[in-house]
């Protein structure tokens, strides 16, 4: 038998403790001896984010193998959307000619239900420029969202969603996580959650040439001296140029 985990055990004592407070409440028991329990809190394993090359490896096997998720993927790694924004972004909320978005609302599974809700975070209502590869990958993205609406016909659900089922519906969370965590099997790169990818974009906006400035306002750092310190970094001549020639072949 496996030995369990720091957080398996405080989940148990916190459950406990929950548990004879209520019976201390309901004047079951006439005190709660867990209350005096002192648990350490377990210390949260560091996640090593993508190296700029890892990510690259990542985006190159998805655009290569044609993954219909590819869009998403540039999203959350060169924007550091979160999986909610990404999922919850709307078509109106995106100008491919300015080349900018506005991040506002999310998808979230909560209670057992899918919720399309805006956003209550610093990110609220925060317009992003993006660089070329993001517009690329949008056109590719809405180009097939036009296609699929096509193909359905009257089984079509309009969300208004830039990422959508074949029938338009929205992408369950989970889905998405787990076509996230095949890529990374397919594109033979470490194993990583989509939360960690946010850790990724500074380097990644580096690696593509981003004006600081520019990059200030995708990453929303409120001093540009901060992301001067992330541009002290930087990437290899060949990996710039791989990154740059992520969206060639959408193009066309």
């Amino acid at each position: 038998m496996s030995k369990p985990s720091e957080w398996t055990v405080r989940d148990a004592y916190m459950t406990l403790r929950a548990a004879l407070s209520n019976a201390v409440r309901e004047e079951v028991l006439s005190r709660n001896v867990a209350a005096n329990v002192r648990m350490p809190m377990p210390r949260k394993r560091k996640v090593k984010p993508w190296s700029v090359e890892e990510a690259r490896a990542f985006l190159e096997s998805a655009r290569t193998r044609e993954d219909p998720m590819y869009p998403a993927y540039v999203l959350v790694l060169v924007l550091g959307l979160r999986l909610g924004e990404a999922l919850g972004l709307r078509w109106e909320d995106v100008d491919l000619t300015n080349t900018e978005m506005t991040i506002g609302w999310q998808l979230q599974r909560v209670a057992g239900k899918l919720l399309h809700r805006q956003t209550k975070t610093d990110a609220s209502d925060a317009t992003l420029p993006f660089p070329e590869i993001v517009t690329v990958a949008l056109r590719a993205r809405q180009r097939a969202h036009d296609e699929a609406r096509k193909a359905a016909g009257d089984s079509w659900q309009e969300t208004g969603l830039v990422f959508t089922t074949a029938s338009g519906r929205p992408i369950e969370p989970s889905n998405f996580r787990r076509s996230f965590a095949g890529a990374c099997d397919k594109a033979k790169v470490r194993k990583v959650h989509v939360h960690a990818t946010r850790k990724t974009c500074a380097s990644l906006l580096v690696a593509l040439d981003v004006h600081p400035r520019v990059a200030m306002q995708i990453l929303r750092h409120s001093q540009i001296s901060v992301t001067m310190n992330i541009y002290s970094e930087v990437s290899s001549e060949e990996t710039r140029k791989a990154l740059k020639r992520l969206g060639d072949r959408l193009e066309s």
